[in-house]
């Protein structure tokens, strides 16, 4: 019996991979989504740049996927448990090969929606902090009158770096490029480079794309285009050559990859491991098919009045006052996102003090009106600031965590 499952194990193992990712459809479409050609690109890259390895790699990819895993059936979290699938895949193939590609690994831990998140929660201090630099470098060759978040004020008129100037796209391209660079490199000398190396290399990435979007920034300040037209995609096409892709290809002439091709060794499996990982990630995936219940209005305070308000979707509930919009929205609805992708300008955004609780504050724009936002996180009495704080007391304690937005338009002074 074990010889026959040894003599058939690549079919049953593409059985068992088409059933799965049968079985998560929608998890499937969830993950292809935003990132389909990097994600799809990146497992593509593992299956062409794999290379043997001596390393136990599978120890390392079932720590991952069950840890992924243990987090998205208690957090009901689909991009994790995507996540987990892709990895699966990778672990099947190593299994059966025993050859990894550690840059693709990176690709599709890049290309995740679980590092969208985390870049979306840092884009906003980045680009703030680009354009306080932008502002230093050019105060001295044209006259800035001030500068505010990411609003530049020259001769009166007010210039917005929108999100695109500090985007994930471009971040992603560029480390695709960088994969690309080293797989054929690796290709070409016919060797392998070094853990150490592909990381000081995606480190390098890294710091040319800030490089990158800080000449772009300056370039649009200086033409003053910031709205989404030709010479604005152009600048971005030009600045992403110049100070991304041209130092890459100068630079990879220094990274030699040295390490040999190695024999291939026995790819005799313990098979346990693997099959309790595909237990797991089964029973997540009936978890990820309930529907779930965020109890958004559990305890919610009763200065709120739930009667003027409205469901929007099943993780937005919209009450409408007088003077203000009140948005109780699931955590993972960052409201800078939202407001963005709705159309408006977000120019500063900060975290501040009121009745001695941490909360973010961020002034927008959108049709000449200025609106200021007010958000939290909140379980329970207690407002929180911080995503990851509120995640953590949801994975140990699952209490009910909501995300509390109120908007109003800024009210201008009386100069009577």
């Amino acid at each position: 019996m074990i010889e026959n499952v040894s003599k058939y194990k690549l079919q049953i193992s593409i059985i068992f991979i088409i059933g799965l990712l049968a079985f998560n459809y929608k998890i499937l479409f969830f993950g292809l989504d935003s990132d389909f050609f990097g994600i799809l690109f990146s497992v593509i890259l593992f299956l062409v740049g794999s290379r043997t390895t001596p390393l136990k790699v599978n120890y390392l990819l079932i720590a991952i996927i069950l840890v992924f895993e243990f987090i998205s059936f208690r957090l009901h979290t689909k991009s994790l448990h995507f996540l987990s699938l892709m990895l699966f895949i990778c672990l099947i193939y190593y299994s059966l090969t025993k050859k990894f590609s550690f840059i693709a690994f990176i690709c599709i831990l890049m290309f995740s929606s679980v590092f969208n998140k985390f870049f979306e929660h840092l884009t906003t201090e980045i680009k703030q902090q680009l354009c306080y630099l932008v502002f230093t470098t050019l105060q001295n060759i044209i006259k800035i009158d001030k500068i505010e978040g990411v609003n530049f004020y020259i001769n009166g008129a007010k210039i917005t770096i929108d999100t695109a100037c500090m985007g994930l796209s471009m971040f992603k391209t560029g480390l695709l490029t960088g994969a690309i660079l080293l797989t054929l490199e690796e290709k070409k000398k016919k060797k392998y480079f070094a853990i150490f190396q592909i990381i000081l290399f995606s480190c390098v990435v890294i710091i040319l794309n800030i490089v990158s979007n800080y000449f772009r920034i300056v370039t649009l300040v200086i033409l003053n285009c910031t709205k989404e037209n030709t010479l604005h995609h152009t600048v971005g096409i030009i600045c992403f050559i110049m100070y991304q892709v041209l130092p890459m290809l100068v630079l990879i002439r220094y990274f030699n990859p040295k390490i040999t091709i190695e024999a291939n060794s026995s790819t005799n499996n313990k098979l346990v491991p693997i099959c309790i990982t595909f237990i797991f990630i089964v029973i997540t995936s009936f978890q990820m098919r309930q529907d779930q219940n965020p109890d958004l209005l559990y305890n919610l305070n009763s200065k709120y009045n739930i009667k003027n308000g409205k469901w929007v979707n099943n993780e937005v509930f919209k009450i409408i006052e007088k003077e203000k919009l009140i948005y109780i929205k699931t955590p993972t609805h960052k409201p800078l996102i939202c407001w963005t992708g709705d159309g408006y300008r977000i120019f500063e955004s900060k975290e501040i003090k009121r009745i001695n609780e941490k909360i973010w504050f961020n002034k927008m724009e959108k049709n000449h009106i200025i609106y200021d936002s007010f958000w939290w996180y909140e379980c329970g009495d207690k407002k929180y600031s911080s995503f990851i704080e509120v995640m953590l007391i949801k994975l140990i304690y699952n209490k009910p965590i909501r995300l509390i937005n109120e908007i109003s338009v800024e009210k201008k002074p009386n100069n009577n």
